[in-house]
């Protein structure tokens, strides 16, 4: 059994620099999307609202394709969710981009869930992988 074939095997490998800036974009492709659909949601209510969880469904499910891990959805996760709280505070004169209503909250949790359902999914086979099973 190779060292590869030992989950948690990258916790213990220095990072690599393709690696971090791939996981750096998502993180702020995450942001851009949480943006705008948070403008979108409220712009266009109900369809809105369909049109930004079927794009953070996208995100979230792409880059779990796209880097086979978990961390790979929760990066973008995180941007996503920064995106939309930071929109939700609002300025200090009152001006907010989430208005008030069952829409945003409905994006919130909508899309927290759909991360959450994103990455506790399982991971696409590894190419060269043996059996399911340990000791097999």
């Amino acid at each position: 059994m190779s060292g590869h074939d030992v989950p948690g095997y990258w916790l213990t490998q220095s990072p690599k620099p393709g690696r971090i800036a791939a996981y750096l974009g998502l993180a702020v492709l995450g942001a851009l999307v949480g943006f705008a659909g948070s403008l979108v949601q409220g712009a266009w209510f109900p369809g809105g609202l369909v049109l930004a969880l079927l794009a953070a469904a996208g995100l979230f499910y792409g880059s779990l394709r796209a880097t086979g891990t978990q961390l790979g959805v929760v990066t973008p996760a995180v941007g996503w969710l920064a995106a939309i709280v930071l929109l939700s505070i609002g300025r200090p004169e009152g001006d907010g981009a989430f208005s008030a209503g069952i829409g945003p909250l409905v994006y919130m949790l909508g899309g927290m869930a759909v991360a959450v359902m994103c990455a506790t999914m399982t991971r696409p086979p590894q190419p060269g992988g043996g059996p399911g099973r340990l000791g097999k």
